[in-house]
């Protein structure tokens, strides 16, 4: 008796033109879900400020059955723990302040502070829509400062602050509302799979999680998938896979901002870009662990190095100062602030100050010699240093290169220090979207029935992004996707 192997029953069966197509189509459908285990309308992984801005946006424009998927046991990812500054133009407080700002000029200066990297319609997307996205924010109850700021790495004056615990804010104004619009958030629910009709085609079905009891769970979205998972600052082989210097490197991140999603959308087809932009912030140096935020607000400090020194100028394109501190020999710099500067701080930026100070990371002095030998710091050095920029300041004219706007004299007691390490940031690259937040694969073509929102995206910040505009990107983008999954319901 004669016995056929199977591949040579595949072979001759799909050397039939229509059985052949039944078969492969059949294999590549194997792993779709014969029944769901859930049904929601859209489906968001991740509750920080990306998701929660999203979900909220869609039910106020009367999208219902929204479910947020949370792989942490905590809501809020990075933004809570953001400095929380949002760069706008706003007609009413830059008026005030004699400004002039536009959403042309934020563009041109997003663009330009890429390296002209970013993708023009989505930088114009953004600037063009952020102040409405500021009002948003304030009719849910987040209170800003009365006067905008140049934040760290901002380069303008556009920055709105957050007035208690820095980015925490927004999300206490965000899961307020999605209590009050009956949106779960699932924490502990850990996506690991999206599915798509086909391999590489059709449109996106749902998702898998491992919820908090570890069980799979399969969840259809009829109208889309939204991935606002974050970035992979957190991640170290996979951003040392793009660039091997951040390896070793602390990282401001919460531990959850690992990239999980980014291959998961590759695997059915979406494309990246960008990869290798990854910004590094003033932070802990290696072998510390308490992050202290004493550069937030480059008018207020100035930065040396171990011999008391200043090397740059404070309000630098940020990947400037990145650089400048990773050329220093222990590639370890200071902030120091004096009195006035430290007045700007809101609660939660004290907070961080005074556990610095518990942890050996922040110093506190009544004088300049003083604070410098707590540093380890030459007392006469710092002075000398401290002495030339109150100099510069009333010559209206820095020695690096500070902009006249942003000069202002240390020289106010008490005085702040603390650690300036360089710490992996923010990563610029991730999923290609167009402005819609539709993900498009490496054709170029719309995968339908899935968006991304925030720092999983690429294309919006380009090779550096300016300081204040990851937050505007994250609200921005949520809010305008909220209201074009709400045209679908």
């Amino acid at each position: 008796m004669t016995t056929l192997k199977r591949r040579s029953v595949l072979a001759g069966l799909l050397s039939t033109p229509l059985m052949g197509a039944q078969i492969v189509q059949a294999a590549e459908s194997t792993d779709l879900p014969v029944k769901w285990d859930k049904e929601y309308n859209v489906i968001i992984v991740g509750s920080g400020g990306a998701g929660l801005a999203t979900a909220v946006s869609a039910a106020q424009h009367g999208l219902k059955d929204i479910v947020i998927l949370e792989k942490m046991a905590y809501t809020g990812g990075n933004t809570a723990i953001s400095g929380g500054a949002f760069n706008s133009y706003d007609p009413d407080r830059q008026g005030k302040q004699n400004i002039k700002d536009s959403p042309e000029l934020h563009a041109q200066q997003t663009l330009k502070g890429g390296d002209y990297r970013a993708n023009p319609e989505l930088v114009k997307t953004l600037t063009e829509n952020s102040y409405e996205t500021v009002k948003w924010l304030e009719s849910m109850g987040v209170q800003f400062e009365p006067k905008v700021h140049q934040v760290y790495g901002g380069l303008y004056p556009r920055a709105h602050a957050a007035v208690g615990a820095l980015g925490s804010d927004y999300v206490k104004a965000l899961v307020a509302q999605c209590k009050k619009l009956d949106i779960p958030i699932l924490n502990n629910c850990k996506v690991v799979k999206v599915y798509r009709e086909h391999p590489n085609s059709g449109k996106v079905l749902g998702v898998e999680y491992i919820n908090k009891d570890g069980q799979k769970v399969t969840a259809r979205a009829r109208i889309a998938v939204v991935v606002a998972a974050g970035g992979f600052g957190a991640n170290p082989t996979m951003r040392a896979l793009h660039d091997p210097r951040l390896l070793k490197l602390t990282t401001t991140n919460h531990p959850g901002a690992t990239g999980d999603l980014i291959p998961l959308l590759q695997d059915i087809g979406a494309e990246v870009t960008g990869m290798d932009h990854i910004q590094c912030n003033p932070g802990c140096p290696p072998g510390r662990k308490q992050r202290v935020v004493f550069h937030l607000w480059p008018a207020d400090l100035i930065m040396v190095d171990r011999q008391g020194k200043r090397f740059v100028a404070e309000d630098e394109r940020r990947d400037v100062v990145r650089d400048a501190i990773l050329a220093l020999p222990e590639q370890t710099a200071f902030s120091i602030v004096d009195a006035d500067g430290f007045s700007h701080f809101n609660p939660g930026h004290v907070a961080m100050v005074k556990k610095g100070l518990e942890t050996g990371d922040a110093w506190t002095a009544d004088t300049i010699p003083e604070l410098a030998k707590k540093m380890g710091v030459d007392p006469k050095a710092l002075e000398q240093t401290i002495a030339q920029f109150n100099a510069g300041v009333d010559a209206k004219k820095d020695a690096l290169g500070k902009k006249e706007r942003n000069l202002r004299k240390i020289q106010k007691g008490p005085f702040w220090a603390g650690y300036a390490g360089m710490s992996v940031h923010h990563t610029m690259g991730g999923i290609v979207i167009n402005n819609k937040t539709e993900v498009l694969d490496r054709y170029g073509k719309v995968i339908p029935h899935l968006h991304a929102v925030g720092e999983v995206t690429g294309g919006i910040h380009g090779s550096n992004r300016l300081g204040g505009n990851a937050i505007a990107d994250i609200f921005t983008y949520g809010r305008l996707t909220g209201i074009e999954l709400a045209k679908q319901k």
